[in-house]
């Protein structure tokens, strides 16, 4: 790996740390990864470990936009992560096939997110079943009984 490749390495690495919590870069990007970067830009578009896309980075925001795989890396042996929210499982099912999460279809929450920040959806069994963009804080996700909680980008379903 060269010095050029080891700093984008580090670099995504702490943006994952700072989105998600201490430790989530580790967790999110092994040592081998692949970074595409834009050939118009120069910047980086998405990074890979081997076939399987992880995240995009997103332009605008400088963020990082999980893919399903991506999601449970983070969840995945019940690592501490930030940024998710609990469906009820009569839910689930349309969630997972990329349906928006409505605010009374949740029965928990981290409190800690903020409007537009990535959000992982998952089932009663903390099963990763959709990525997405909060709409509404974590306290009004369970505050509120109408309304869009999280705009989901994918669905388990729609990737499998």
């Amino acid at each position: 790996m060269s010095a050029d490749e080891k700093m984008l390495l580090q670099m995504i690495r702490k943006i994952a740390d700072y989105q998600f919590g201490r430790g989530a870069g580790k967790r999110l990007f092994p040592g081998d990864v692949i970074i595409k970067i834009s050939k118009r830009t120069g910047r980086i578009r998405q990074i890979w470990d081997g076939e399987t896309l992880i995240a995009t980075l997103n332009p605008i925001s400088g963020l990082l936009n999980l893919t399903i795989e991506g999601a449970k890396r983070l969840v995945k042996n019940g690592g501490a992560v930030s940024q998710w929210v609990k469906v009820r499982d009569d839910a689930a099912i349309f969630v997972e096939k990329g349906k928006d999460v409505f605010a009374r279809h949740i029965v928990d929450a981290d409190r800690e997110i903020r409007p537009m920040e990535e959000t992982i959806v998952l089932n009663s069994r903390g099963e990763v079943i959709a990525v997405g963009k909060a709409v509404l804080s974590g306290a009004e996700m369970l505050e509120f009984t109408r309304g869009v909680a999280v705009k989901v980008r994918r669905g388990r379903i729609q990737e499998d």
